[in-house]
């Protein structure tokens, strides 16, 4: 019996169990893969942010309601733009809000009333 077995073979190359790999193979693997992980990479590259969004996009976004939205606003939470009866929101000062960075609320906010 012979001690070698066929393991996956490619295309006009056979690789074998007990074949030695040099560092030459190694380093054109190693190419391979980079190149192989930079391409879904780039390939799944998100789309761009746009700079202001709409409301459901800002609701979709933090998955929040219609009415927790209302009171982010009321609050100064989430600083906003009307234009005729479309409310716009900077995305950027979104992310800030999400990441936890200070944005400067709305100073004609209504404060929120605590009941007694």
């Amino acid at each position: 019996m012979e001690n070698v077995k066929e393991m996956h073979p490619l295309p006009g190359n056979k690789v074998y169990r007990d074949q030695l790999v040099t560092l030459g193979d190694l380093q054109e693997f190693k190419d391979d893969l980079l190149l192989s992980i930079k391409s879904i990479i780039l390939s799944q590259a998100p789309q761009p942010i746009k700079k202001w969004l709409k409301s459901y996009e800002v609701k979709k976004i933090l998955n929040i309601s219609t009415g927790t939205l209302q009171n982010l606003r009321s609050n100064g939470t989430l600083p906003h733009t009307k234009i005729g009866g479309l409310i716009y929101y900077d995305a950027e000062l979104i992310n800030k809000v999400m990441t936890g960075q200070k944005v400067e609320s709305n100073p004609s906010a209504r404060p929120i009333l605590k009941k007694r």
